[in-house]
């Protein structure tokens, strides 16, 4: 469970989204939204395991940032892959959840 400052950090940070799209976004599609930045392709129209792969890669490029993924480079479409270089803890999805919230705040940072 997250501490009340990261919770805190949590709630300004999704107000602070939410104010700038113009949108009520949830965890998902706050990841959406960091895949599609990481993506760099603008406006695409994407199918239900496109969007799929858009949010696995935010969560790639925000594991990154903690060395759990290392950016390997872009496939012939312009699709960013990364390698796993550590093994990820053993968490629960709650905990899950709350690692990849910690590493929003920071990419937001």
């Amino acid at each position: 469970m997250m501490n009340d400052g990261m919770k805190l950090k949590w709630n300004n940070l999704v107000e602070k989204l939410n104010n700038c799209f113009d949108e009520d976004l949830d965890f998902q599609g706050i990841l959406f939204l960091i895949g599609i930045q990481e993506l760099g392709k603008g406006h695409l129209k994407l199918n239900k395991n496109q969007k799929l792969d858009v949010i696995h890669i935010a969560v790639c490029a925000l594991l990154s940032q903690w060395d759990y993924y290392e950016f390997e480079g872009h496939d012939e479409e312009g699709w960013p892959h990364w390698k796993s270089t550590e093994k990820l803890p053993d968490l629960s999805p709650k905990d899950q959840d709350k690692l990849i919230k910690e590493a929003v705040i920071e990419y937001f940072s």
